[in-house]
């Protein structure tokens, strides 16, 4: 008999045929039970090797034994005459059948019946189907410096920036904040990944070579999808022509974007030549990028001041002037200059110059708040995002300015404003958890401050030293509390102590708090810090520093200070109270007679 013939005989092709239908609903078991139970991921990967690994000594068990009326025995002693092969065969082959069947019924019903999700699954599927790529959308990211000596980052930023705002211009254009896309500076992911990440259909990237007079200028616009390249072009151009390249390539992205798609073609991009003086423009660029990130403020002023004397028509740098003036006094601590004239000045002439510009105007509310106008503080704002209604910084000292006026609402309004048009924008999101923490919404609160810790833990907050250390966070609020005191051996613990110990006396703690102030030469001054002297229930000191204590009249520390003279005369001084009688109190206050207020000290919001 020939091996194929007793193969068949002993059924090995049939135990084969068999071990293989039911390791397949096996597998098909398995898949329900792992998506019921929690069993680790590599399971079914276990199963699916114990299984083939089974395969083999299945045939040889086959091949080896047989099924009598007694039971299993060994092939070679069984007598071929009272074999019951075929039998067991048939049985086999029954066996086979049903497991077919069913197979079969489990895949048509694993096909027709609608899947049921997870809850969470279902909502996580539901918001990412909800947050459909905008059809027109785009993100510019930095691009690569390849200058000789890899120094021109400050350019290569700017001219990236220059071509974003170009590019929000065009209607219908949905285009990624710069914080958000520069975020992906040097990102080792791929095109695909960031484009999803900032839900935009298109990417634009590209690199700078400056060589003495000449630069070079490669762009490309990547369709993010299928990381398909819809247009790529370089400019080889001498550097004079710089607003001229960046008008090339902002028409050849609206070109590209609305030829390739078959949408309605965009109106052309229309590029300001911002100065003839090209050293005036490179001193703006280098300074604006002092300006975002908040560093070396008095070099940025410097270097604006030098543009306006190359150029003392250069809008731009006076409205840049302006901002960084207006910021100084925040950022910059007894440098003995009072900046506020300063920004005032440049941003009457930057309006001078070109009408248009909203920061000016922004920076004139600020510098109108500042001095007890919060009427004209508002309205400046309010024309500077009438302006430009995508000027997040003008949305964000709005939102401020409301805040300090105690329309805690409205200020959430107006930062979540901020937020939408720059997810990464942490000061909105750093004052927006201020604001919560006010309504008392501390979880939110809390969860916002917590987001913006790894980004913004150059300018922390205050806020939230006494909540951390009510709720068993001792060591981050002594380490937040620290770096407000600028790290210079400051006696922190005194701080930390009062706010543990709110009804002792806590005099001591704060004369050597003051003590160290004058003598350790540190920027910081306490009046700088005005959560401190809440803490240490110090009002009159509050009082003095009232432009400071506009940070912390809400807060919920400060209830008993609302209920105090110095409260009212701090309102008072501050031109609050005169924008309450001509617009309007906050919830939380009301008039009394007809030149007097009283404000909750516990404060409740819908």
């Amino acid at each position: 008999m020939s091996l194929f013939s007793e193969l068949k005989r002993r059924n090995v092709f049939r135990v084969g045929i068999l071990y293989v239908v039911s390791s397949w609903v096996l597998l098909q078991f398995t898949d329900v039970l792992s998506s019921l139970l929690p069993v680790p991921e590599w399971a079914g990967s276990l199963v699916i090797l114990m299984l083939l690994l089974g395969f083999f000594p299945a045939l040889i068990f086959a091949w080896v034994y047989e099924m009598t009326p007694e039971g299993l025995k060994r092939e070679s002693q069984v007598d071929r005459s009272q074999s019951i092969t075929d039998g067991t065969g048939h049985k086999i082959n029954t066996v086979i059948v049903v497991l077919l069947v069913l197979a079969i019924v489990g895949l048509i019903a694993d096909r027709l019946i609608p899947e049921t999700a997870e809850p969470g699954k279902v909502a996580a599927e539901s918001s990412a189907e909800t947050e459909t790529v905008p059809e027109l959308s785009i993100a510019v990211l930095p691009f690569a410096d390849l200058s000789e000596d890899q120094d021109q980052k400050y350019f290569t930023d700017g001219l990236s920036e220059e071509l974003l705002n170009l590019l929000v211009s065009v209607d219908g254009l949905h285009v990624a904040s710069r914080t958000s896309s520069f975020a992906f500076r040097d990102s080792s992911i791929g095109i695909p990944a960031i484009s999803r990440e900032l839900n935009v259909g298109h990417i634009l990237e590209g690199s700078v070579r400056k060589d003495g007079p000449r630069i070079r200028i490669t762009a490309q616009l990547i369709e993010a999808g299928s990381d398909r390249h819809l247009w790529s072009e370089n400019f080889d151009r001498d550097l004079v022509d710089i607003f001229a390249i960046q008008d090339e390539i902002a028409n050849a992205i609206v070109t590209a974007l609305t030829g390739k798609m078959g949408v309605e073609e965009a109106r052309r991009v229309n590029v300001e030549v911002a100065t003839d003086n090209l050293d005036a423009y490179e001193m703006y660029l280098k300074a604006r990028e002092f300006f975002i990130h908040r560093i070396q403020l008095g070099e940025s002023a410097r270097l604006l001041r030098r543009a306006i004397e190359l150029d003392p028509n250069f809008a731009r740098a006076w409205e840049g002037l302006a901002a960084t003036e207006i910021v100084s006094d925040d950022w910059i601590f007894d440098d003995g200059i009072d900046h506020e004239p300063f920004a005032k000045e440049a941003a009457l002439r930057a309006l001078e110059l070109n009408p248009e510009l909203s920061i000016a105007r922004a920076v004139l509310g600020l510098v109108a708040g500042r001095g007890g106008d919060y009427l004209g503080a508002l309205d400046y704002l309010e024309a500077a995002v009438e302006k430009d209604k995508k000027n997040t910084t003008a949305w964000l000292w709005k939102g401020l300015s409301n805040k300090q006026l105690g329309f805690i609402d409205a200020a959430i309004s107006d930062l979540e404003r901020c937020l939408a048009l720059d997810p990464m924008y942490q000061n909105c999101r750093q004052h927006m958890a201020d604001a919560y923490l006010i309504k008392g919404d501390n979880e939110r609160a809390i969860k916002l401050f917590e987001l913006t810790l790894e980004h913004n833990f150059h300018s922390l907050t205050e806020s939230f030293v006494s909540y951390l250390v009510r709720n068993d966070r001792r060591y981050l609020a002594m380490l937040i509390a620290d770096i407000k005191l600028d790290r210079d051996s400051a006696p922190v613990v005194d701080w930390i102590r009062a706010i543990e110990n709110p009804d002792a006396d806590n005099s001591v703690g704060l004369a050597r708090l003051e003590d160290w102030a004058s003598k350790s030469g540190t920027r910081k001054r306490l009046g700088d810090i005005p959560q401190l002297y809440v803490s240490f229930r110090a009002y009159d000191e509050l009082e003095e520093v009232k432009k400071s204590a506009r940070w912390v009249l809400w807060h919920p520390d400060a209830a008993e200070f609302r209920g105090t003279p110095q409260f009212k005369r701090v309102i008072r001084s501050l031109g609050i109270y005169d924008y309450w009688v001509k617009r309007g109190f906050p919830s939380q206050c009301r008039p009394l007679g007809d030149n007097d207020f009283e404000c909750d000290q516990e404060l409740q919001f819908l």
